[in-house]
């Protein structure tokens, strides 16, 4: 299977006053993301509240991005939920409308308490789509999921015929390694933390693909990371990545990418409305202590604006 360069974003879902969907907003959306630089989108994951939004939206938003995606823009569609009959409804749906490929976290409840649980898991939900890739969504400080991801290679290979990789959002750089170097390199290992981009990069020699959320308003910084690397320009690669640690680190005072990072999108000009509940939205006059600590690290200097 084809593997991810680049990065790939993961969108937010945006919202309007009433709380729907706002499908409108996702074309201009689409605009600035490939303006950043950014080579596709991971639509409905956590970034994007995929387990707060009805199947109907889920589905709605999937072939709203793949209408606007343009050409080489690879639309992967977050297909996990609670119920894997919906995901495999999910899965089918992505696979008729287009998608370049599929993936799912874990689930939340019930938590997969082994290896060969996930691996069902898994088996389930890919067969749904099988003419796409299947990648699985290892982010287990948000379904607490702790679970080897080797083992789990080595349980999925052979018995999953469309697996691709995994989407690595966790801090153990050794072990994304293990699993990249399993098999002399036969699976994709998209890494996902967007503060460690540039010793991952070193650990691949720059052959590196990665899924990120703050890539939604800081991705001309994040790719920019990458083209340094090309370059062999390291000093600038090393103050891009301490740069977006500054940046994670302000959205860390205000909830997250989730929330924080959000209500950043308002700021650069593309208000995508509040979060679903039991998210806790911030309030006016945490939108302006974030505002002047942004603009303290000059971000809105180095940022797009949404045009």
């Amino acid at each position: 299977m084809e593997k991810i360069k680049g990065l790939i974003n993961a969108p937010f879902t945006p919202f309007n006053e009433e709380g729907d969907v706002n499908y409108d907003l996702i074309n201009s959306y689409c605009n600035l993301l490939v303006q950043n630089g950014i080579s596709g989108v991971f639509v409905n994951g956590s970034s994007g509240e995929g387990y707060l939004l009805t199947d109907d939206e889920r589905m709605q938003l999937a072939e709203k991005w793949v209408s606007v995606a343009p050409n080489g823009f690879k639309v992967i569609i977050h297909v996990g939920s609670t119920c894997v009959k919906s995901s495999y409804k999910l899965a089918a749906h992505a696979q008729k409308i287009g998608a370049w490929g599929i993936g799912a976290m874990a689930s939340p409840f019930p938590k997969a308490g082994n290896v060969e649980q996930l691996t069902q898991y898994c088996e389930q939900i890919a067969c749904g789509a099988p003419e796409l890739p299947f990648y699985f969504y290892h982010i287990p400080v948000l379904n607490g999921v702790y679970l080897p991801m080797l083992p789990f290679l080595e349980k999925v290979d052979g018995r999953i015929p469309n697996f691709a990789g995994i989407k690595y959002t966790f801090e153990s750089l050794y072990e994304f390694n293990q699993c990249r170097l399993f098999r002399n390199g036969k699976y994709d290992m998209l890494h996902g933390q967007d503060e460690t981009i540039l010793p991952a990069l070193a650990m691949v020699n720059g052959d590196l693909g990665g899924i990120g959320g703050t890539t939604n308003y800081n991705g001309k910084v994040l790719t920019g990371i990458l083209e340094a690397w090309k370059e062999g320009n390291i000093v600038n690669a090393i103050e891009l990545q301490n740069y977006a640690q500054d940046v994670i680190n302000i959205i860390s005072r205000y909830r997250g990418n989730i929330v924080g990072g959000k209500r950043i999108m308002k700021l650069i000009g593309f208000d995508m409305g509040l979060n679903r509940v039991p998210f806790l939205n911030m309030t006016d006059e945490e939108e302006m202590a974030m505002k002047k600590d942004l603009e303290a690290i000059h971000f809105f200097d180095r940022c797009n604006r949404i045009k």
